[in-house]
């Protein structure tokens, strides 16, 4: 079975996911497809940036696959713990999401039972669920065309660096004008 994402093969992205994440994780590997997708709907040419709607596993598959990252503030996450991103130009903010449609991952008992939760680990084949993970590729996910409001799309810039008197560090001003936040907030670290 040949199956590509984007400009790799199955395998050289299952070397990547090893590489970066640890593992082929089953949400990573949707992941690709999802990345994919994606990417294949939009006009060529365009700088693009990223929403991800979740904190697992799917900002390492946008991260490995394109050119968005949390680092570069190219790649965002509001975690709605939905198993969807949207890529969007950055100019225009028109863009496409892409999701795991529930009505579509009926069709794959395994894959729905991992998704669902519906077995816990130990019950779970992992041998068949990422064997049919690459059956159903992005036959597991659905798409429609999106705009992001502008609002969520501006990049959020640091603004004038100050030394917050309490704990000595550089911090941005407009997250306080008396301290930083983590000395605003609990603290997360014990003292001494």
């Amino acid at each position: 079975m040949k199956t590509n994402i984007l400009n790799h093969t199955y395998e050289e992205y299952m070397d990547m996911l090893k590489s970066f994440h640890g593992y082929a994780a089953p949400g990573l590997i949707i992941g690709g497809f999802m990345v994919d997708k994606a990417v294949r709907n939009l006009p060529s040419g365009i700088l693009y940036d990223a929403f991800c709607e979740t904190r697992s596993c799917l900002p390492d598959a946008i991260q490995l696959l394109t050119p968005c990252t949390i680092g570069n503030g190219w790649l965002k996450i509001i975690d709605f713990n939905r198993y969807a991103l949207s890529l969007y130009d950055k100019q225009t903010y028109a863009g496409v999401r892409v999701f795991v449609d529930a009505e579509k991952i009926k069709a794959w008992p395994e894959i729905k039972s991992w998704f669902f939760k519906l077995k816990s680990s130990k019950e779970q084949d992992q041998t068949n669920l990422i064997q049919n993970i690459r059956e159903a590729g992005a036959g597991l996910l659905s798409m429609h065309p999106v705009r992001i409001q502008p609002e969520f799309a501006m990049k959020k810039h640091k603004g004038k660096i100050e030394v917050c008197p309490q704990c000595r560090e550089p911090y941005p001003v407009a997250d306080g004008d008396i301290f930083c936040l983590a000395c605003q907030e609990k603290h997360l670290y014990y003292s001494k």
